[in-house]
């Protein structure tokens, strides 16, 4: 079994939230920005921002504290780049296991500014105190199922807030170069596998994909109009240390424990539905390696002066894992077996 590079650190998953929780409100609490500014909160934001290696990069990191960004800043901070998070610490679940997470990257000298992504007026201090050379958009509102309670949520993160971001980095003076996480829910209810980067992508078949696929619009967009150099990463099924609560491996894994039947469903050719379970690690090699290849944005103050890079990558292990041989070896490491239908 791989070993990430955070497994020194003990992992808790957390618990999921109760059901009050995650029908509360994120808009009402995802603006909720902590004070920041002045010459101290500048202080640890230039000092997080710094690079320490020859030819490194100054990289905004959004979604710091999530799964993803955790170890892609813990990645990017240990080869000598400078790096900064932002993230808003909302409770989709526990939010202690964000927090942990932020401890763990303070301990490397990531900073983590508490805030959204939708707050332009903060946004754009950051790209005032620093100049940033790239950013890593990670920040997201992650889950399928969760859409279908809280919609508007889904819009105001993954449209919107990316959407800011994009007007914060279009008028900045240089315009930084943008990875940002897309998703292979994209590909909806296409049934040609292997996906390729070339398939259809206009049948989405949760909100989720929906704003995905918006995302990769809009990123095609303001490459066109201003000149952004934007890369979307389409990832596929992540998993490993500090994964989130609401993961098929984390909920198999409780449910096996309580006694319950774990439902594997069919896939639409009556087969046994498979994943294309992607290890963290590989996650981050293909996040930076994004990073390191990608083309310079060519505008400078909301104003393009030539072509810019675009594309859309497939990031993913492409060795799908049928879901019943996960439950198999979940079974065989907790020495117990699901209950029978």
């Amino acid at each position: 079994m791989k070993s990430s590079h955070l497994d020194n650190t003990p992992s808790t998953p957390g618990k999921l939230v109760p059901q009050a929780s995650i029908a509360s409100d994120l808009s009402r609490r995802s603006l909720k920005t902590n004070s920041w500014g002045g010459p101290g909160w500048e202080k640890r934001v230039k000092s997080s921002s710094k690079i320490r290696s020859k030819n490194g990069f100054c990289v905004l990191v959004t979604g710091a504290a999530g799964f993803v960004g955790t170890h892609v800043s813990a990645a990017l901070k240990k080869r000598g780049d400078g790096v900064l998070g932002l993230d808003n610490f909302n409770d989709y679940y526990e939010p202690s296991l964000k927090r942990a997470r932020q401890a763990l990257l303070e301990r490397s000298g990531v900073y983590i500014v508490e805030g959204d992504i939708n707050d332009a007026e903060l946004v754009r201090k950051l790209f005032e105190v620093v100049k940033f050379t790239h950013v890593m958009h990670l920040a997201a509102q992650a889950g399928v199922r969760f859409a279908m309670k809280n919609p508007k949520s889904y819009v105001h993160s993954n449209i919107a807030g990316f959407v800011n971001i994009l007007e914060v980095c279009k008028n900045a003076t240089p315009q930084p170069a943008i990875v940002w996480a897309s998703s292979s829910s994209v590909y909806g209810l296409n049934t040609k596998v292997p996906f390729s980067e070339k398939d259809r992508t206009d049948q989405p078949a949760s909100l989720y994909a929906a704003t995905k696929k918006a995302g990769e619009e809009i990123a095609h967009t303001y490459n066109h109009i201003y000149g952004l150099s934007l890369t979307g990463l389409r990832f596929f099924t992540v998993y490993g240390p500090w994964g989130r609560p609401d993961m098929a491996y984390f909920f198999f894994t409780k449910d096996i424990l309580k006694g319950k039947t774990i439902p594997i469903f069919e896939s639409a050719n009556h087969g046994t539905v498979a994943r294309d379970f992607t290890y963290i690690d590989d996650i981050v090699k293909g996040c930076l390696g994004a990073l390191d290849t990608a083309g310079k944005s060519t505008g400078s103050g909301g104003k393009k002066k030539g072509a810019a890079q675009l594309r859309v990558i497939n990031l993913g292990n492409t060795s799908p894992v049928p879901v019943s041989d996960l439950v198999s070896i979940l079974e065989k490491l907790l020495k117990v077996k699901q209950k029978d239908v």
